[in-house]
């Protein structure tokens, strides 16, 4: 059907062009019957012959590259598209601009020549700087944003916005879910960025033939539902990958370092590879740390033992944060609330840990 369109249009093309071009030709030819020249229809049946002609050998080409350019275009992010065009028409008003004042020369070949040149190296130009910056330009309306709405009373400057503004989310983050919360809190500020990439993974763990993977997959596409939905920052969906490298991690410090970014997550060797590359990294998990509630040795605490210890005789407990409380002679206790005095606090990346002894070596009542 599309090759029959191509053909259709070059017989009118050819129709046309053999209307305005080919009497001129029979002039200066040895063709000069009066009729022939100066009869339109002839001269349009001609010139739609000479390019049905040339429609056999052209036809295939032009249709692939009709083909070629859909599936390019509709695989281009919708953003590239929105900012790619507006790049090309500031393009084509410069060029425009710049041919009307060229006309001024008066010079045959500047004056018909160029306005077409500058239209199609401006044009191609704005399409490419429009489709390749659209992060930054939404980042800047953004920050345009922020700064008008931070704007004091009586004419002050506004406040300087913050220099990184997005947040890169990797999949752990995501499938954990707490970024939601703190989402919603408004602690969070700039623009979250999800990478296609990081989609894709969390789309693959979604449909994994493992129950558990399947469930922690779709625990974070809905994560990233409710982000969208709820208010907070922004969520950004971009394409940008590297096709250079394999790791997702590596192309999640690749991306933060283009964007002047923050990697959002709460992996551990994550946190250290993006402090190798000197990328800012928000642990959810120090954050939480950070928040919990403070304790010192000597203070009392009243809690459940759950479970026996790895060393002799010890017991386990949790706080309602799940910080796990290792008690000293706490095994006997198993299964009743005891009383029990802090007697040294482990803090690290992945967690605390609370070290602990009864009280008086007594126990407490039973729930």
């Amino acid at each position: 059907m599309l090759k029959r369109v191509v053909q259709i249009g070059l017989l009118l093309i050819g129709g046309t062009l053999g209307v305005l071009f080919l009497p001129y030709l029979f002039t200066l030819s040895s063709f000069t019957s009066k009729p022939m020249v100066d009869n339109p229809y002839v001269a349009a049946v001609l010139g739609a012959l000479l390019l049905y002609l040339l429609s056999l050998f052209i036809a295939d080409p032009i249709v692939n590259f009709i083909k070629w350019m859909e599936d390019r275009l509709l695989k281009a992010p919708i953003f590239d598209l929105l900012f790619g065009t507006i790049g090309l028409m500031v393009g084509l008003v410069v060029a425009f601009l710049a041919s009307f004042g060229l006309s001024a020369l008066e010079i045959p070949f500047i004056t018909s020549i160029m306005p077409v040149v500058l239209s199609i190296l401006l044009g191609y130009l704005g399409f490419q700087v429009g489709s390749k910056k659209r992060d930054e330009f939404s980042t800047a309306v953004f920050a345009a944003r922020n700064s008008n709405l931070k704007k004091k009373d009586g004419g002050e400057a506004a406040v300087q916005p913050d220099t990184k503004l997005h947040k890169i989310l990797d999949t752990s983050v995501i499938i954990d879910g707490r970024i939601a919360d703190i989402s919603s809190t408004g602690f969070l500020e700039g623009l979250l960025v999800v990478p296609q990439f990081v989609l894709t993974e969390l789309q693959h763990i979604a449909d994994s033939s493992d129950s558990l993977k399947r469930t922690k997959g779709r625990r974070g596409l809905d994560v990233l539902k409710r982000l969208q939905t709820d208010d907070g920052p922004s969520i950004l969906i971009t394409d940008e990958d590297f096709a250079d490298v394999a790791e997702v991690d590596l192309k999640l410090v690749r991306l933060a370092k283009s964007m002047n970014g923050q990697v959002v997550t709460n992996d551990f060797n994550l946190n250290k590879v993006a402090d190798l590359h000197g990328v800012a990294v928000l642990n959810i998990n120090d954050l939480a740390n950070a928040v919990k509630p403070v304790v010192i040795p000597g203070e009392e605490m009243h809690v459940v033992v759950i479970k026996d210890g790895k060393e002799h005789n010890q017991g386990v407990a949790y706080l309602d944060d799940g910080t796990m409380i290792v008690i000293e002679d706490g095994r006997m206790h198993i299964g009743n609330a005891i009383d029990v005095v802090v007697t040294s606090v482990l803090q690290t990346s992945a967690g605390r840990m609370i070290f602990a002894k009864p009280k008086n070596g007594k126990t407490a009542k039973t729930h």
